[in-house]
């Protein structure tokens, strides 16, 4: 398993990753009139995927505002770590403590981010609409200080 930079040339695997992720967990909820557009928002501060045999199996990207986004991997990929390496690479580059958001449908994620230390701090309401038809409902999380960082098991 490789983790490197996201280049404009892996955009369309990524998409690919992607569907394979939506037509699993939908996520995203609502697939994107554009989703290459949508892996690539404004503030993007840095992107990375990992590879494994040559296929996109995990993204992740990094705001300028210091929050984790899009963060995926395949379900063929997961069970190996993954996730904690992607968010290991965002910590390794980000300029001090991380944030993320995660929908409340994301039950497997919020455990995972509060297994590795994250800390809610918040719970919104937004304007889409969760599986139910219902406003959504999102959990605000901030990373852990880098004493308390529980990180990645060996790839």
């Amino acid at each position: 398993m490789e983790i490197r930079p996201r280049t404009p040339e892996d955009l369309p695997a990524c998409v690919e990753a992607l569907a394979g992720v939506q037509a699993a967990d939908r996520y995203p909820v609502d697939w994107p009139a554009d989703p290459g557009a949508w892996l690539t928002p404004d503030d993007i501060a840095g992107a990375w995927i990992a590879v494994d045999s040559g296929a996109v199996a995990g993204h992740v990207i990094l705001t300028r505002a210091m929050e984790v986004s899009r963060l995926f991997v395949t379900p063929s990929a997961r069970g190996r770590g993954l996730a904690a390496t992607l968010l290991d690479t965002v910590r390794a580059a980000a300029a001090g403590p991380l944030t993320l958001r995660v929908s409340s449908e994301g039950a497997a994620a919020m455990r995972f981010y509060e297994r590795s230390g994250w800390r809610r701090v918040a719970t919104t309401r937004e304007t889409w609409l969760n599986a139910a038809g219902e406003p959504a409902t999102l959990h605000h999380y901030v990373s852990p200080s880098p004493g308390h960082y529980v990180s990645s098991p060996p790839a």
